[in-house]
């Protein structure tokens, strides 16, 4: 096993993110590392969630928050978690914030918006900071392996970031508040808003799954009526 699994895998996908090692490589890489990351999640005293502890990833938010209809939004088309920085589609949910003027608070509290995990797992890859120059689609963005369903939950666009590589979390940790970082994400024209995006782990390759289903069950138990 690594000495720090989660800090390697961090370190690999800067590198993959960044289009500066080769794809089999990566692929290799990234496939032996999953079976440590899983290991070093139950030894930090980690706990799988079942469906019921799970949390919508917008605190003060609910389904209302999901944006296109019926999960549209969700376009998996083109997209290669190892294309990095050149990866096309949308394989994930645009969760949007109550933010007219584009100051990253929340209009009703004055308050930043927290994220929140949706369910347990070990985070593995953050970038905590951001340039506004950056090429980078995801901004300040946070990936989380969850053993239990065996893959990567993606939050980007994030503000602030709350947790590091090897942070073990719960359904419901708060990880980030919601931002505006990223390429197209700090754009004036674009609203405030959370990417999710959920990847299946098949023999080391992560592959979009839509958990459009998961995100309108989880939202319909809080509701705006609930802020």
């Amino acid at each position: 096993m690594p000495a720090d699994p989660c800090t390697e895998f961090d370190a690999l996908y800067a590198q993959i993110r960044d289009q500066t090692i080769a794809r089999d490589a990566a692929h290799r890489r990234a496939a032996a590392l999953i079976p440590s990351i899983r290991d070093e999640f139950y030894a930090r005293g980690g706990k799988d969630s079942p469906p019921e502890s799970w949390r919508f990833p917008l605190e003060g938010y609910g389904a209302e928050a999901i944006g296109g209809k019926n999960g549209n939004g969700y376009a998996p088309a083109g997209y290669d978690w190892f294309d990095g920085y050149r990866s096309r589609g949308h394989p994930g949910h645009d969760l949007f914030i109550h933010d007219r003027n584009r100051d990253e608070l929340d209009d009703l509290t004055g308050r930043p918006v927290t994220v929140v995990s949706m369910t347990a797992g070990i985070v593995v890859a953050t970038a905590p900071e951001w340039k506004a120059d950056s090429v980078l689609r995801g901004g300040r963005y946070i990936y989380i392996y969850s053993p239990q369903q065996n893959g990567l939950f993606y939050y980007a666009h994030n503000r602030e970031i709350a947790v590091k590589p090897g942070d073990v979390v719960a359904p419901g940790r708060r990880i980030a508040t919601v931002g505006r970082s990223g390429r197209n994400a700090a754009q004036p024209r674009s609203p405030t808003h959370l990417h999710v995006m959920f990847l299946a782990i098949e023999e080391g390759y992560p592959r979009p799954r839509d958990i459009f289903a998961d995100l309108r069950r989880l939202g319909s138990r809080v509701g705006r009526g609930g802020r």
